[in-house]
C-alpha cells in the first residue's frame, strides 16, 4: 500500500514543495523521510507545513541563491583523475562519487559532498565524461571527469576534447579498413564478372534447352513413324482380307456353271 507524504522541497520525477504524493512506502521509509525531504501526510504535519511554508520557501530560496552561486564557479571544470590501465585504456577499477567529488574539491577549493555527484554508470575507462553536480533540487551544474593515465596524457585530452584511446583505436580501424580494401576485389570488376559469369550461364542453359528440343523433335519424328508404319500394315491387312473375300464370291458362280454344265451333257 502507498506512503502518502508532503514535499518539503522538489523532489525530481515527484513534485514541487507542498506537493502531497503516494510513493513506496520503502522508497519513503529509506529515503524521503530520513533526508528530510518529506513529512507523512497526516493531519498534524500537513497543519504543520502550512504554518511554517512561508519559512520554508523563505530558506528554500536561500539555499536555491547559494547553490547558484556555486554552480557558476564549478561549471565546465574539467577534474583530472589519473588512473592505472592498459594499453587499450580499460581501468584497473572505477571511478567512483567519492573520487569525483575529492577532485573536484581539490580543483575548485570548494566543498562538494559526494552525494551531489550523480553517477549514471561505472566509468572503467579513459577518457571525458560529462557529470551532473546536484547543489540544490532545483540546480545542477555540469563538469567533466578527466580520466587518463598520466598527468600529461590528461593535458592532451583536455586540449584536443578527445580520448587519447580513442584514436589510436580509431587509427587501427582506418588501418584495417584500408587493408581490407587493398584485400577485396574492385567492385567494378566484380561487377563485370558477374555479369560474364550470368551471360555464359545464359548460354549454357540456351545450348541446353536447344539440344532438349531437338532431342523431343527426334522422339516425336519416330513415334509418327512408327504410328505411320503400324497404320499402313493395319490398312494393308485389311485390303488383303477384303480382296481374299472378294475371291471367293467370284469364284462360287463359275463352280454352279461346271456343276449345271455337267448335269446338262449327262441328260
Amino acid at each position: 500500500m502507498a506512503t502518502q507524504v508532503i514535499l518539503l522541497e522538489r523532489v525530481e520525477k515527484l513534485g514541487g514543495m507542498g506537493d502531497v504524493v503516494a510513493v513506496k512506502p520503502g522508497y519513503a521509509r529509506n529515503y524521503l523521510l530520513p533526508e528530510k525531504k518529506a513529512l507523512r501526510a497526516s493531519k498534524e504535519n500537513v497543519a504543520y507545513f502550512e504554518a511554517q511554508k512561508k519559512h520554508l520557501e523563505g530558506e528554500n530560496d536561500k539555499q536555491k541563491a547559494i547553490a547558484e552561486k556555486l554552480a557558476k564557479k564549478i561549471e565546465g571544470t574539467k577534474v583530472a583523475l589519473i588512473r592505472q590501465a592498459s594499453e587499450a585504456g580499460q581501468l584497473f577499477g572505477s571511478v567512483t562519487s567519492r573520487d569525483i567529488a575529492e577532485g573536484l574539491n581539490e580543483a575548485t577549493g570548494e566543498k562538494i559532498n559526494r552525494s551531489a555527484v550523480k553517477l549514471n554508470q561505472n566509468y572503467k575507462l579513459i577518457g571525458l565524461f560529462p557529470i551532473n553536480v546536484v547543489l540544490h533540487p532545483e540546480v545542477t551544474a555540469e563538469i567533466t571527469i578527466n580520466v587518463a593515465r598520466s598527468v600529461e596524457e590528461a593535458e592532451t585530452q583536455a586540449k584536443t576534447g578527445k580520448a587519447l584511446v580513442a584514436d589510436a583505436t580509431q587509427q587501427e580501424e582506418a588501418e584495417d579498413k584500408a587493408e581490407a580494401t587493398a584485400d577485396a576485389p574492385d567492385e567494378d570488376a566484380l561487377a563485370d564478372v558477374l555479369e560474364e559469369g550470368a551471360l555464359e550461364a545464359e548460354k549454357e542453359r540456351q545450348v541446353e534447352a536447344g539440344e532438349k528440343a531437338a532431342e523431343d523433335a527426334v522422339k516425336a519424328e519416330e513415334k509418327a513413324a512408327k504410328k505411320a508404319e503400324k497404320d499402313a500394315a493395319k490398312a494393308a491387312a485389311d485390303e488383303a482380307e477384303a480382296a481374299a473375300m472378294e475371291g471367293d464370291a467370284e469364284e462360287a458362280p463359275e463352280e454352279v456353271v461346271a456343276e449345271a454344265e455337267e448335269e446338262k451333257t449327262e441328260e
